[in-house]
């Protein structure tokens, strides 16, 4: 029986996929007939990589050519609804385990039923602390932003007003079924909070957190004036419209509280700017690139 699936979805991944898998097998700490792993390419050629990834793994591993590029979300659901754990890991091809992680995680959802969702620290490829959770966008952004830098700082989670990031976390699959699977309207970015938002609302639902646990992420999305990073401003932005308006909340509100978030990290990068002699103009020039675009979606609002 299987304890654990773990569901990839890949796009052009070829640099990535081969070091991820063998950071899964280096540090799995469950006997390996109790793993599952799948990995669902959305690509419109992946023979070279699935022969490949055959050659090695066997029938270790699950391979599927998604019908179509339907996104992020979609390919997860693929994998999701093919699995057989009843306990399953997303993670992104650009992930490397660093340590054992499963008997402890699959533990915690032995131990609650009431557990739907269980994250682990983010880290760089530098080895430092990323960006392993978030605050919802519904939190008065003058409280919500001073509490991010604190709890990122800290690595401190609280899961009624903070979410987990989407690089690699566990879920159980009977919960996430029930809360509807990745919402597939959104294509990419910004699947975090909805999921969160979902889960949440199931009776007695609980959320966990193993700040002593990490993982590596390689190719976060850049703060620059890259159209990667650009791209994911306006698919963010795009799914906290989603989200808020299922929840009875204008999108002006949206937009607004987004502003004012931007507003304090602009000031914060500016006396950064000043303090440092003009070191950081690009993290400045990066808030004020997503300022605009907030503006140009507030002026088409109106």
């Amino acid at each position: 029986m299987k304890r654990l699936s773990i569901i990839i979805v890949t796009y052009h991944s070829e640099k990535d996929i081969y070091d991820s898998l063998a950071s899964v097998w280096k540090f799995c700490d469950i006997p390996h007939e109790e793993l599952e792993v799948i990995v669902v390419d959305n690509s419109p050629e992946c023979e070279p990589m699935f022969t490949k990834l055959k050659e090695l793994y066997g029938d270790d591993i699950v391979l599927i050519h998604n019908t179509h590029n339907g996104g992020y979300g979609q390919g997860n659901n693929v994998g999701i609804r093919r699995c057989t754990a009843p306990v399953f890991m997303i993670m992104n091809p650009d992930v490397r385990l660093c340590e054992p992680v499963f008997h402890h995680c699959l533990k915690q959802f032995e131990q609650n039923g009431k557990l739907v969702l269980y994250g682990f620290t983010q880290r760089q490829g530098d080895g430092s602390l990323g960006h392993s959770t978030a605050w919802v966008n519904t939190v008065w952004p003058y409280v919500a932003e001073p509490m991010r830098l604190l709890t990122g700082k800290l690595n401190l989670f609280w899961s009624r007003y903070m979410y987990v990031t989407g690089a690699c976390f566990f879920m159980r699959k009977e919960s996430f079924v029930k809360a509807g699977l990745f919402d597939e309207s959104i294509f990419m970015y910004g699947e975090e909070e909805d999921i969160h938002d979902r889960l949440m609302k199931l009776p007695g639902a609980k959320m966990g957190y193993a700040r002593h646990l990490s993982y590596l992420h390689l190719h976060p999305v850049p703060s620059d004036m890259s159209k990667e990073s650009h791209d994911w401003l306006k698919g963010t932005l795009k799914s906290l419209l989603l989200i808020n308006r299922r929840n009875g909340i204008s999108d002006s509100r949206t937009v607004g509280y987004a502003i004012k978030r931007n507003n304090i990290s602009i000031w914060k990068e500016q006396l950064k700017y000043v303090l440092t002699g003009g070191k950081n103009r690009d993290r400045r020039d990066y808030f004020q690139q997503w300022k605009r675009i907030l503006q140009q979606e507030a002026g088409f609002l109106k």
